[in-house]
């Protein structure tokens, strides 16, 4: 369970600091808590029944593996990038584009040959899916994803080498799937953000480290049409104080006080800067951020 006290020693800290650096410990105290509130909620579920798509074949130390390519439209779309906007990110090492996609149980089954084998079920959106199927770079990239979520879930070393099935579209039978139905809590209900300006507590430059900053991990998913969500894995960081953030149109810029991290993220979406908010999660040393969409001019 989270501490009941997150940002606190920081606000402590912030007293001697302006109104407006102190007005942001503020707003991510409250932010935070809310969140904790809302994390602390039971999770509300559905069960969908995922369609087949396609099947592929790999292999784990234990024996064979099937994977079914599935999909079902309870389930969200990642953001909609073309593949141009899609290469970008990944070659600027913008990890962490987000698919949504419901990973299955393990269940047992009979290959061809009557041998034993274990099958996944793996379930993405269904307007995605059939672009994917028009596209080799997004069906191989989910498939990697696919893999390496299986892999991390269940604790498994798959072999990256594949093969899709030619003569079946799955194998075994699909099994229903729980999903969540309540989409996580909206950060931008937490409190308005503010970028604390460049200079420390007592008015004074920031000394940094001569260190080179880190860059930190970034994930982005689309969590509704006109909102992009991001999170920043801050191991490093107990808090917010000296957390230095800026967003523009289409960039995402954030350091820290000491030099420990720096990050500047391309975006390929219209961001209302005006209108995003954050939120520091002290447990997970997660700096997250809510970012709402401009309308695309016609």
């Amino acid at each position: 369970m989270s501490s009941s006290t997150l940002l606190e020693p920081e606000l402590r800290e912030a007293e001697t600091m302006g109104d407006e650096t102190t007005r942001f410990e503020e707003l991510l105290l409250q932010a935070s808590r809310e969140l904790q509130q809302a994390q602390a909620a039971t999770t509300e579920s559905t069960q969908i029944q995922p369609q087949p798509g396609f099947c592929i074949k790999t292999n784990s130390s234990e024996g064979k593996v099937f994977i079914n390519i599935c999909h079902s439209p309870s389930i969200p779309p990642p953001a909609d990038l073309t593949e141009d906007e899609l290469l970008q990110m990944l070659e600027e090492d913008q990890a962490g584009f987000r698919i949504p996609m419901s990973l299955g149980e393990p269940h047992a089954e009979l290959d061809a040959k009557g041998q034993g084998c274990t099958a996944y079920d793996v379930a993405v959106n269904s307007d995605f899916y059939r672009r994917m199927l028009n596209s080799d770079f997004l069906r191989e990239l989910v498939i990697t994803i696919a893999r390496e979520g299986l892999e991390d879930k269940y604790n498994l070393q798959l072999n990256p080498e594949w093969r899709m099935m030619k003569n079946r579209t799955f194998l075994g039978s699909i099994s229903q799937q729980n999903i969540r139905s309540k989409q996580r809590p909206r950060i931008q209900e937490l409190g308005n953000l503010h970028v604390p300006d460049s200079r420390g507590p007592e008015g004074s430059p920031l000394v940094l480290s001569s260190l080179s900053p880190e860059k930190p991990h970034l994930s982005l998913w689309l969590e509704a049409p006109d909102l992009l969500l991001a999170e920043i894995d801050l191991p490093k960081l107990d808090g917010t104080l000296g957390l230095l953030l800026e967003i523009g149109e289409n960039r995402l810029v954030m350091g820290d006080s000491q030099n420990l991290y720096h990050l500047d993220a391309y975006i390929p979406l219209r961001i209302n800067s005006e209108e995003s908010k954050a939120a520091f999660h002290q447990k997970r040393k997660q700096l997250m951020v809510a970012m709402p969409l401009l309308s695309v001019p016609s």
